[in-house]
């Protein structure tokens, strides 16, 4: 082989090498849980709040409580409440709804993710719950965690 030739394929395969995990990091499930703030929508008087939620923890979940704080649109805590996912078995999305009574939606700025009271499930390590949340809204409320 000429010298041009090896040194082509040399760096034909140098790039492949580059490339190819590159690739499969960025389809790399990012694991923990995934909670999206999906829709909030006054029903009488109150804020009924809808998450989709993906346990991407690799094991299912028996139970699933979160302490939040509502903050409302001043940025003051209004209260205190826990969200029971209840449970989350892995690798399927679910949908849960609370409704928030005494406040309408828009008087919630920021719901924040204070920790998992609740993080249940066999093989889940301690802290499961809280390490990789990530937390994502389609609403006007940000969520925090």
């Amino acid at each position: 082989m000429r010298p041009f030739a090896t040194s082509l394929w040399a760096a034909v395969l140098a790039l492949a090498g580059l490339t190819g995990p590159a690739t499969a990091q960025d389809t790399t499930d990012p694991g923990g849980l995934q909670i999206e703030l999906n829709t909030a929508a006054d029903v009488d008087g109150a804020c009924r709040i809808s998450f989709l939620v993906e346990n991407r923890l690799g094991a299912d979940l028996s139970e699933a409580v979160f302490e939040t704080v509502l903050f409302d649109a001043t940025g003051a805590v209004e209260r205190l409440t826990l969200f029971d996912m209840r449970d989350l078995p892995a690798g399927r999305p679910r949908v849960r709804q609370f409704q928030i009574d005494g406040i309408a939606c828009d008087g919630i700025q920021r719901i924040l993710f204070n920790g998992a009271q609740t993080c249940k499930g066999e093989g889940v390590a301690k802290g499961a719950c809280m390490n990789n949340l990530t937390l994502t809204s389609r609403s006007d409320i940000e969520l925090l965690g």
